[in-house]
């Protein structure tokens, strides 16, 4: 197995303190990780980014810098939206060893993307239903929210301590994010035409499907399957008059 720094990418979602981003570097080295991947970041070249990030000044530097979290997540098969709410589309949630026990046997042959939102409002809902899996930091009731870089450090440090490459054997290649979209793309644009999705809220479906798809833990061969009947409801429903039970 490849080192699991060059296996595993940090993705910070519009982080907003150039410290913040800097701390997250910190951690980063600490724990042997070194791709960071940023979404529509604050300036990194404030002082206080180069500041914080101390002797991790060489990730903040290398940093890949992307228009959006589907660019940023598009190679990886495994993505991991941490959160902190739970909620009807945040269900299944591991807690950080969980989700790395997971992980390991898949890293051999797929990229894995642990995903870190803002640091007032975190991940919006669409954001947290392209990813794959999701997780959260048990913490106090009485007062549950972490600073960014405390986050990304408590999950740096489950990846470095769990994740064995004795126990990364060869594994499944998984389609990756950009097939799993494309896929979703056009089973909805099939399941709208149809009448199964409510054109007025076709999300309501949509995010539960992509729940069930993601234990699935798809392959390319199975989203191509996938694929080939969204193709074949369109041909064989060409002549498609609406809903049934509607005239």
């Amino acid at each position: 197995m490849r080192n699991a720094s060059e296996q595993i990418s940090i993705v910070l979602v519009e982080p907003q303190g150039p410290a913040n981003v800097g701390m997250v570097c910190r951690a980063m080295k600490n724990m042997g990780l070194s791709n960071l991947r940023l979404v529509n970041p604050c300036s990194l070249e404030h002082p206080d980014a180069l500041k914080y990030a101390v002797s991790a000044k060489d990730i903040l530097e290398k940093a890949e810098i992307f228009p959006s979290l589907e660019a940023a997540i598009a190679d990886s098969p495994i993505s991991v939206a941490t959160t902190r709410r739970h909620g009807k589309y945040r269900q299944e949630i591991m807690t950080p060893s969980e989700v790395v026990k997971e992980a390991e046997g898949l890293l051999s042959g797929n990229r894995a993307a642990f995903v870190f939102g803002r640091e007032d409002s975190g991940l919006t809902t669409e954001e947290v239903s392209i990813c794959r899996w999701l997780s959260t930091i048990d913490t106090s009731q009485e007062y549950g929210s972490l600073n960014l870089a405390q986050a990304v450090l408590i999950f740096c440090y489950e990846i470095f301590n769990g994740i064995k490459a004795e126990n990364c054997k060869e594994s499944r290649i998984l389609a990756s994010g950009e097939e799993i979209e494309s896929m979703f793309g056009q089973m909805e644009k099939t399941l709208l035409r149809i009448g199964f999705l409510n054109k007025e809220n076709p999300d309501h479906i949509m995010r539960s499907l992509r729940r069930v798809l993601a234990r699935a833990e798809l392959d390319l061969r199975e989203v191509s399957i996938f694929r080939g009947m969204m193709s074949q409801i369109d041909w064989a429903t060409s002549d498609f008059r609406g809903k049934k039970g509607k005239s």
